[in-house]
């Protein structure tokens, strides 16, 4: 079928043509060191491209006092780049998909970093725009493609992996924009902007040396079993699981400092607090991925959605010494469930087209990301900050109905699966 084929390099550097998007994941044999140099060009990538989102929240001030924007102003100058990254996720991944992953993920961090290159050129806030768009353009494909890079590495073993691709991106959350509230004290905000384009253009090449040459396998689309072709419905959910699981995380991120505060922590305090949640996630992103290969993806996703609605309400009553102590456990419910969710989507994607099930996913997650804070702030404008919360954890629990849904799916897949090998 000539429209499913995928240009993939061979290991002398010719092309070779293969199914590559809609492979079943077992037919993946390479050696143990491609499989590590495949994960680690993801995670790099990842941390880059986390690194960049997250940047803009220590710059946001200096753009407010230099072009005079309101806070409404800096809200939509921050979805230039977060809502071009978001929307573009399918149509950039399907133009992109022709390239080998190499060849991609190289040429989608160059364009984010020439974006933030221009963004550090004289002429204004036009010119600042212009660059978070390109840069956003850039950062599109970085999910679905290294999400899919990783889970053909790696087969049916890849939702490990893929819960250590999504700890990488915490790490870069946490070292980037630490990096540019350092650096903004002692250099004017374009230098900063200079330096990290320079970091990710050598994160480009870097990409080259790292990932290997991929090389082709001969199986096509048609030849895949129908145990790894899915309808679909189970998808569905899942996407609308995965939503709902960046809603609640991305509204305590919003109240936590207000909370702090209220609770007689000073700013360094809230500083705390911050990094000791992040931890938690960081960690959770790590371990959770696991969890479901032992678990299992539904009472995985009932443990970590019961826990972050639990320890939520929690906070809301506990002194400030033990709100902080909660915060790490906190941060492993609230971000571990992510890395079951990421690992189940090769299993459930339609007609087994991985690349565009992972592009999908990644648009509701980030859509949902930048609409829950507002929808959360309404509710706490309208009420307070404790139903604002409260709301949240809501969300979280609603999770809970939601994922036991999926259970006839999996056990349908797991009986599929099981009968394909029996069978072979």
């Amino acid at each position: 079928m000539g429209g499913d084929i995928n240009v993939r390099e061979t290991q002398s550097g010719g092309i070779l043509s293969s199914a590559g998007d809609h492979l079943p994941r077992e037919v993946s044999h390479q050696p143990s060191s491609m499989q590590k140099r495949d994960l680690i060009g993801a995670c790099v990538a990842h941390m880059l491209h986390d690194g960049y989102t997250d940047q803009l929240y220590a710059l946001l001030p200096i753009w407010q006092a230099q072009f005079g924007l309101s806070y409404a102003g800096l809200a939509i100058v921050r979805v230039l780049y977060y809502g071009t990254m978001g929307a573009l996720q399918v149509p950039a991944d399907k133009l992109i998909g022709k390239f080998s992953f190499r060849a991609a993920l190289s040429l989608a961090t160059f364009i984010a970093a020439v974006g933030y290159l221009v963004t550090a050129l004289p002429g204004g806030l036009p010119v600042l725009c212009g660059g978070l768009v390109v840069a956003g353009i850039g950062s599109s494909t970085q999910h679905p493609r290294a999400s899919l890079l990783v889970t053909q590495a790696y087969g049916k073993q890849s939702r490990g992996p893929l819960s250590i691709y999504n700890f990488a991106g915490d790490l870069g959350k946490a070292t980037l924009p630490a990096l540019v509230a350092l650096l903004l004290p002692i250099l004017a905000w374009r230098s900063v902007m200079m330096l990290t384009a320079f970091i990710g253009l050598v994160t480009a090449t870097a990409l080259l040396m790292i990932i290997p040459k991929q090389r082709a396998v001969s199986a096509t689309r048609d030849e895949k079993p129908d145990a790894y072709v899915h309808d679909g419905k189970g998808f569905g959910l899942l996407l609308i699981i995965g939503a709902l699981d960046t809603a609640p995380r991305m509204g305590y991120l919003l109240f936590l400092p207000f909370l702090i505060h209220a609770k007689g922590g000073a700013a360094a305090t809230v500083g705390l607090g911050l990094a000791l949640l992040f931890m938690g996630g960081a960690l959770g992103k790590a371990v959770c991925g696991w969890l479901g290969q032992r678990l299992g993806v539904v009472r995985s996703v009932i443990l970590t959605e019961g826990a972050t609605a639990l320890l939520m309400l929690s906070t809301l009553a506990l002194p400030l010494p033990a709100l902080l102590v909660s915060l790490p456990l906190l941060g492993i419910a609230l971000n571990g469930t992510s890395s079951v969710l990421y690992g189940t989507v090769p299993d459930l994607a339609p007609k087994g087209d991985t690349g565009k099930a992972f592009a999908m996913f990644y648009t509701g997650v980030i859509v949902t990301g930048g609409l829950a804070p507002i929808a959360y702030g309404i509710v706490a404008d309208h009420t307070s900050r404790s139903l604002g919360i409260a709301a949240s954890a809501f969300t979280a629990a609603v999770i809970i109905p939601l994922v036991l849904g999926l259970r006839s799916v999996l056990i349908k897949l797991e009986a599929t699966h099981r009968a394909a090998s029996n069978g072979s």
